[in-house]
């Protein structure tokens, strides 16, 4: 059997619930889950984020609090805003909440919410990875900001496949977006995705001979942010590099042996081997 679409609903009007699990039912491809309080949603987005395809969200006084904890959790993820009333939430000069991919709805629009889904998931596999998310309270943080945009990457490539899956395509594909190149955004863009990379990788180097076991697994997010933006290889041995002089820097100022950089080569090969597989797998299969 192809996989079904898995929906995450909290929606406030108890009869809600019921109903739009009604119209689901007749669809095979979806498996929806029902919460019913805003700890059981945070409980459900802790748990299963990796696995949601789509939320479905009810505009409520609770709304903003629970986009800005989603926000707090580097988690984007396909999204329907459902109005109880005409603007309940959004102010007169709104453009978006969660984020630019969202799809807002009315109650009599659940009825068609089988194109709601695929609207919602199809603005999401747009969303550039530097993408604008609103964020009214939260200071700056370039390191969640690099997490919210692996997840997004990840959560992309994810859905990508499982569609592909669904609709019985053969082989891997990457859906990759040119707007969200490093070299298509605007220069300030750039200068901040380069800025997240180079922190990502220096942090990559100093963890990489302990037993962090999470080392995979950053490499793999690190090589994710650098493929989905097209970034090449010289641009990562730049990184490394320019790295590497601030280490040996650092090491001469206080008078230790700067050889011992020359074992963080092993670093960049595993890198670019990651980046050079990414770009492999992306090359779509002969039938």
């Amino acid at each position: 059997m192809r996989p079904q679409l898995s929906i995450g609903v909290y929606l406030n009007s108890p009869a809600l619930p019921q109903s739009l699990e009604q119209i689901l039912a007749s669809h095979e491809r979806y498996a929806m889950t029902v919460v019913e309080s805003t700890q059981d949603f945070f409980q459900l987005i802790q748990q299963h984020k990796q696995q949601l395809d789509c939320l479905i969200l009810q505009d409520s006084s609770e709304l903003p609090a629970i986009i800005e904890w989603l926000h707090s959790q580097a988690t984007l993820l396909p999204a329907i805003l459902v109005e109880s009333e005409p603007h309940t939430t959004r102010p007169p000069d709104f453009t978006f909440l969660y984020h630019t991919g969202e799809v807002w709805a009315t109650l009599a629009d659940l009825e068609q919410v089988d194109n709601l889904i695929a609207n919602a998931i199809e603005g999401f596999l747009n969303l550039s990875p530097s993408c604008q998310i609103p964020r009214e309270t939260a200071p700056p943080d370039p390191t969640r900001d690099l997490t919210t945009q692996n997840f997004l990457m990840l959560q992309q490539r994810r859905l990508t496949e499982k569609l592909h899956e669904r609709l019985g395509y053969l082989g891997v594909y990457y859906k990759r977006n040119p707007q969200a190149y490093l070299r298509n955004l605007p220069p300030q863009e750039q200068h901040e995705l380069i800025e997240a990379l180079r922190l990502e990788y220096r942090a990559i180097i100093l963890s990489y001979f302990t037993d962090e076991t999470a080392l995979n697994h950053r490499i793999d997010n690190f090589v994710n942010a650098a493929f989905f933006a097209d970034v090449s290889v010289a641009q990562i041995v730049e990184i490394h590099m320019e790295l590497m002089d601030e280490f040996a820097k650092q090491l001469k100022l206080e008078g230790r042996n700067e050889e011992v950089l020359l074992d963080y080569r092993l670093t960049l090969i595993d890198t670019i081997a990651h980046l050079c597989e990414m770009y492999r797998r992306s090359i779509p299969r002969e039938s």
